[in-house]
């Protein structure tokens, strides 16, 4: 199994500009002979506190999931990404969709909102295992990596984890050991393929971006932290594309498969714990904020065309 992920250069909310990055980076990704393409979370869009993100939303059939099985077929692989996704109930989910040649494999909603995601989307409760041929594969996305629970749903019945992540970095102006504290969490990949005991494929974002601060005055200046990587089931590095290094791919060689874990997981909530900034403006107060914006705002915004 040959596995790419991707590493976009996302500009937020414009999602014309960023299907077609996609596009271009899984062309790249197939020409190095990659069978299976991962693409970011959020890949249409990527995440911010950007109110345009509410008319950035699109059916299961949509336009995102046409081009994940255009590439699919174009290309014979496998290829695979989340984005927002209205469904018939109204709400809007983080819907992750692998696509194959013959059609969709299988869809996995992210279970929870981080931080300012929940204005724009409800989490989901699948189990996140999805079979092509005779590969079971885990989806992941993002802060599922650094979770417990994701391990628990999911060790022992897939035979690799592939996914993408949406990391953002501390706002311009952070005291700089307040963004250290920040950053040293996000490079979770090798832990959780180590927890696992399986390869793990995780896409990522790259780039600048602006937008208001949820619940303070102010705008939030920041990066998108990238590292797209790959892991064997050892948690050794295989494929690593650093945040500076920008838009391109990762391609690498991994055996599907299961062997025994080499890390212990905790029973604590969080495999990484979190900086004290992430833990409480961020993932306490703007989901407290996200979650009644959202009731607000965000259910049933319009379908993009």
């Amino acid at each position: 199994m040959r596995a790419a992920a991707v590493q976009t250069a996302t500009i937020l909310a414009d999602v014309d500009a960023n299907l077609a990055e996609c596009e271009r980076l899984a062309d790249e990704a197939a020409r190095e002979g990659a069978d299976w393409i991962l693409l970011p979370e959020f890949f249409t869009t990527g995440m911010g506190f950007d109110e345009k993100l509410t008319d950035c939303v699109f059916p299961p059939e949509g336009t995102p999931t046409q081009l994940l099985l255009d590439l699919a077929k174009r290309h014979d692989a496998t290829v695979g990404g989340s984005f927002l996704c209205l469904d018939d109930d109204g709400h809007v989910r983080n819907a992750f969709f692998l696509a194959t040649p013959d059609g969709i494999a299988g869809r996995h909603d992210k279970d929870i909102p981080s931080m300012w995601e929940n204005c724009f989307y409800v989490g989901g409760t699948d189990d996140g295992i999805i079979s092509v041929g005779d590969v079971t594969a885990g989806i992941g996305l993002c802060l599922e990596f650094n979770r417990s629970q994701t391990v628990k749903r999911l060790r022992g019945k897939v035979d690799v984890v592939v996914g993408g992540s949406c990391r953002w970095g501390a706002a311009k102006g952070t005291p700089e050991y307040m963004t250290k504290k920040m950053d040293a969490w996000v490079d979770w990949i090798p832990t959780f393929a180590r927890l696992m005991g399986t390869p793990v494929v995780d896409a990522a974002h790259s780039g600048r971006f602006r937008c208001p601060t949820p619940a303070l005055p102010g705008t939030y200046s920041s990066s998108y932290r990238g590292g797209a990587s790959i892991c064997d089931a050892q948690g050794n590095i295989l494929g690593w594309r650093a945040p500076e290094d920008g838009s391109g791919v990762v391609v690498a060689d991994i055996t599907p498969g299961r062997v025994e874990p080499t890390e212990t997981l905790t029973d604590d909530f969080w495999i990484q714990g979190l900086d004290p900034m992430t833990k409480y403006l961020g993932w306490k107060l703007q989901g407290w904020h996200g979650r009644r914006w959202y009731d607000k705002n965000g259910a049933g915004s319009k379908i993009s065309a």
